[in-house]
């Protein structure tokens, strides 16, 4: 298959980052006592009445860092106590006013269908009972169809209730972002349904037939998942894209999400498409969009959601779904998933010792995958917990199919009880991500479930390790993670003379990173095989753990004891998050209003050194709506609007390098509590 060159691409390829000689964020290695120097004053970025930020900039993703000096000592305590509060929380006056909108939440909010411009609460009702038929009568679902005709009865007949759910489904549209598309599976424009993604589709086509080289036919890759809908919105994507004049290759079945990442580059696709929704809700459903050719395979960035949002909506006001031609699609053999499975073997070197591991695939599609890459590297298959083994769109165990969710490992921990594991690995539904366990004889369940921190770190360790070597003989190639992430990455890459860099959330940023030999998020995604996959991998990652556990039981250590030799090594990290969920998106930007008009002057009793805020860009990186709050002892505080979930996300970071171990620990864990009690207070 060939790949196809663009314009698009090439404006990309015109303003791709360049590696900086500017210091990245030390806020996690400096000592209390001598606190990092500091641009911008007490609160960075431009004042609240300067001009309206810019949406993201194209192929900016990171600020990159040569290596710093990681010897410095650091101490999470003492906590910095002011001589006229001491004990006391500081006051701190609340200005509420109306935010501009962020670049990078863009994925969350929705676009606007109707305008509520009419004379009369009877005009208006007109108008959007008129939108639901004209939807309803393009709907090729039938569940949706019955949906939509009983809620336009309902309305008719008088029922307020009715009226409200029919607003909220039509006055808004679900909006195409850098996250692509995902919603609850249900009736209307702002929900994700067949009229829906067939508009995506469509736009999409029109979008690659656009930016296609003269001459050329543009290509598209397409997988999906085991949950509801998945199948049926792939292949009405695949006959659509074909019917525009596109080829269209559907995977041969459901797949992990990394093997759709995978294909894009293997069969060397202009596009590719993953119809899942992670790990929301069962009836959620999402569609993700991957870019070949200059893109290299990454999810897509700015301009080039914005380009196919508009193809988008152009299709959703002048098609009618009905009316849209669709064509021959093919279907891949399995030797695209062949060639996965022994891309992602290839990883591991012969196991030195077998591993007693305990393996769920929380109702997803990652146990076949995984079982092959297993077997093809020379791992023993691992016990399954078996009620959650097979896909199930319902995911009938678990309340919320993400393993950092509380209860969800809960099958896990038990099963692991039962045949003494070493270690839990957990792949959430569509695999892109993996969670880790290990025996804690202080919990109650037997065992503690890792970080994506930590989990982040030590595989940031394995992978610095085997970095290889410049000429001069140095590690040569990147590490990088997202701006809340934790910083013991930057420490990792100090230490074996390696770049680091700090992405934009999101692993459409930290997968486009120039040179990169591994990357990380701290919501448990990592790519260790950044050669095969620009995506986050959670079969890859687990891969690497287990070679990782297998050659420390050769060893005659464990995982927890590599951990103490990193908080040695390294010095010792603290991370916590404090997530608020909303009924109400607006509330999410009032009150990061409030924290930038009213800028605290401590977190608990931690003194504020100074706040970073990315509202119009900071260093290399693109706007987003986020601040970074540093405080005098090293401690950092990361707070944004989720992308794809209606919540206020807080991160919390603390480092120690003083002390033993225990000390360390407690310090840092210390620091921590007072951020996590001063951020409760002031985001109330």
């Amino acid at each position: 298959m060939t790949g196809d060159a663009s314009s698009a691409n090439e404006r990309r390829d015109a303003v791709a980052a360049q590696p900086g000689d500017q210091p990245a964020d030390q806020s996690g290695a400096q000592s209390a006592a001598q606190p990092a120097p500091r641009t911008g004053g007490r609160h960075s970025g431009p004042s609240a009445d300067a001009p309206a930020p810019v949406t993201e900039s194209a192929n900016v993703p990171a600020r990159v860092t040569e290596s710093a000096d990681a010897d410095t000592a650091t101490r999470a305590l003492p906590i910095v106590q002011d001589s006229d509060d001491t004990g006391s929380e500081p006051t701190v006056a609340i200005a509420i006013i109306t935010p501009e909108p962020a670049g990078d939440n863009a994925d969350l909010p929705t676009a606007p269908v109707v305008q509520d411009s009419l004379d009369t609460p009877a005009d208006r009702t007109a108008a959007l009972l008129q939108a639901a038929q004209a939807w309803l009568n393009q709907d090729p679902d039938p569940e949706t169809q019955a949906q939509l005709r009983a809620l336009i009865k309902a309305v008719d007949d008088g029922d307020k209730i009715a009226l409200s759910d029919l607003h909220s489904r039509f006055d808004t549209r679900l909006a195409f972002g850098t996250a692509g598309l995902r919603g609850e599976i249900s009736a209307g424009p702002n929900r994700m349904n067949r009229v829906l993604v067939s508009q995506a589709a469509a736009g999409l086509a029109t979008f690659l037939l656009r930016h296609a080289a003269t001459g050329t036919t543009p290509s598209v890759v397409i997988g999906y998942d085991g949950r509801k809908n998945s199948h049926v919105f792939a292949t009405d994507t695949a006959a659509l894209m074909a019917g525009a004049g596109v080829r269209a290759i559907l995977l041969p079945r459901l797949l992990p999400t990394p093997v759709l990442a995978f294909a894009v580059r293997h069969l060397d696709a202009s596009c590719g498409v993953m119809v899942t929704a992670s790990h929301n809700p069962p009836n959620d459903n999402g569609y993700k969009v991957y870019l070949g050719g200059a893109n290299n395979g990454a999810q897509i960035v700015s301009p080039d959601d914005k380009g196919i949002s508009d193809e988008i909506l152009r299709v959703a006001a002048d098609e009618h779904v009905p009316h849209l031609p669709r064509g021959s699609y093919e279907t891949a053999d399995e030797a695209v998933v062949q060639a996965y499975i022994v891309e992602t073997a290839s990883i591991a070197h012969t196991p030195r010792a077998q591993v007693n591991a305990v393996y769920t695939a929380m109702h997803g599609v990652g146990w076949d995958t995984t079982r092959r890459v297993l077997v093809q590297a020379g791992f023993d298959l691992p016990t399954l917990v078996d009620a959650q083994i097979a896909p199930d769109a319902a995911f009938p165990t678990v309340a919320f199919p993400n393993p950092e969710e509380p209860g969800a490992m809960d099958l896990s921990y038990e099963t692991a009880r039962e045949v003494g594991a070493e270690l839990i690995i957990a792949n959430d539904p569509d695999a892109d991500r993996l969670a880790v366990a290990i025996p804690d004889l202080s919990s109650t369940s037997g065992y503690r479930r890792l970080s994506g921190n930590e989990v982040g770190a030590i595989l940031g360790w394995r992978a610095a390790a085997l970095a290889p070597s410049s000429d001069g003989g140095a590690s040569a190639g990147v590490l990088a993670c997202s701006i809340v992430s934790s910083p013991a990455l930057h420490a990792v890459a100090d230490a074996y003379g390696l770049r680091f860099v700090e992405t934009l959330t999101g692993f459409k940023w930290v997968s486009r990173v120039p040179g990169l030999v591994y990357g990380f998020e701290e919501a448990l995604g990592y790519l260790v095989n950044p050669d095969s996959v620009r995506d986050k991998d959670g079969i890859s990652a687990a891969v690497a753990l287990l070679s990782l556990v297998s050659d420390l039981k050769s060893e005659g250590t464990t995982l927890a004891s590599y951990l103490d030799r990193f908080s040695e090594k390294f010095g010792h990290f603290a991370s916590g998050q404090i997530s608020v969920r909303v009924s109400e998106v607006s509330t999410i930007a009032l009150v990061m209003t409030r924290l930038r008009e009213s800028p605290p002057t401590h977190v608990g009793r931690i003194r504020v050194d100074e706040i970073d805020d990315f509202r119009w860009g900071l260093g290399d990186l693109p706007p987003s709506d986020v601040l970074r709050i540093r405080l005098t002892d090293g401690s950092r505080v990361m707070v944004r609007p989720s992308g794809t979930e209606p919540k206020l996300k807080v991160y919390l970071d603390t480092r120690s390098t003083v002390g033993t171990l225990v000390e360390r620990r407690a310090a840092a864990q210390a620091a921590l509590d007072e951020l996590d009690r001063g951020m409760r207070a002031l985001i109330a």
